[in-house]
């Protein structure tokens, strides 16, 4: 919908309005997807974090409305409107939104559990964290899809995390009983592909890689030019559209 503004007051009407309409529409009506609005509403135009962090909290507690979990867990890890970071609350937060099926925190959930930390508050879990992490693929999240590929093409050994390298790089390989995750190529191959498919760029220069070597897949030089070309497009379309939308946050199911 376009709007024609004549005047800065005309703006900041509409700014007015909109904010009583999600105050009502969450408050009076109790509908949560207003209520995530509401506090995108106080994120985004009133820069006002610590009230939407309360809202989404509130929205996540008593509505169980996924999206609200997840904005309140990466407030809680960043410390967004609180005076520090609680990486433990941020974990239950995205436990609360995986469990209400939001793929983007079974990711971070995930990624928590993998990532190694001096946190005691949250005890390290490579194989769990896989889990919640094709949990959320598997409810499209593409770079949940490219972080399993890239533990699976370098593999991960016991008692060590993977943490900044998830993303593809040389290991010694040659004992697999060393490792958690042992590497697996085809199984890398299979979620690059649904990564690539879910529009993630590093899962399609992946497969390229993939194909141009024979590994994981009958090497062929078609198919790793035709994925090296789709990533080059992807990360074309990124550079060119990089500002973010209000109500991003509320899509459509």
């Amino acid at each position: 919908m376009a709007y024609n503004f004549k005047s800065e007051s005309e703006i900041k009407d509409y700014i007015n309005n909109l904010g009583i309409e999600y105050r009502f529409g969450c408050y009076s009506e109790k509908k949560p997807e207003v209520c995530h609005l509401l506090a995108d509403f106080l994120e985004s135009i009133k820069k006002d974090y610590e009230k939407a962090g309360k809202v989404y909290k509130n929205n996540c507690d008593e509505y169980k409305y996924g999206k609200s979990c997840l904005k309140y867990g990466t407030y809680s890890l960043l410390a967004k409107g609180t005076k520090q970071a609680d990486f433990k609350l941020a974990y239950d937060y995205f436990e609360k939104g995986c469990n209400l099926n939001e793929p983007d925190s079974c990711l971070n959930q995930g990624l928590l559990l993998i990532a190694k930390n001096d946190r005691p508050e949250i005890q390290q879990d490579v194989l769990k964290g896989m889990t919640l992490l094709e949990k959320a693929c598997k409810n499209k999240n593409g770079n949940a899809c490219y972080y399993l590929s890239g533990m699976y093409i370098v593999g991960v050994k016991k008692d060590q995390s993977s943490g900044g390298n998830i993303i593809p790089n040389l290991v010694d390989n040659s004992k697999p009983e060393e490792f958690d995750i042992p590497k697996n190529m085809k199984k890398a191959y299979e979620f690059a592909l649904e990564g690539c498919n879910l529009g993630n760029m590093y899962s399609c220069a992946n497969l390229s890689r993939m194909y141009a070597k024979g590994e994981g897949v009958p090497m062929n030089q078609d198919l790793a030019e035709k994925y090296k070309n789709r990533a080059l497009e992807m990360q074309k379309e990124v550079q060119s559209n990089k500002t973010l939308t209000f109500q991003e946050g509320l899509t459509p199911t």
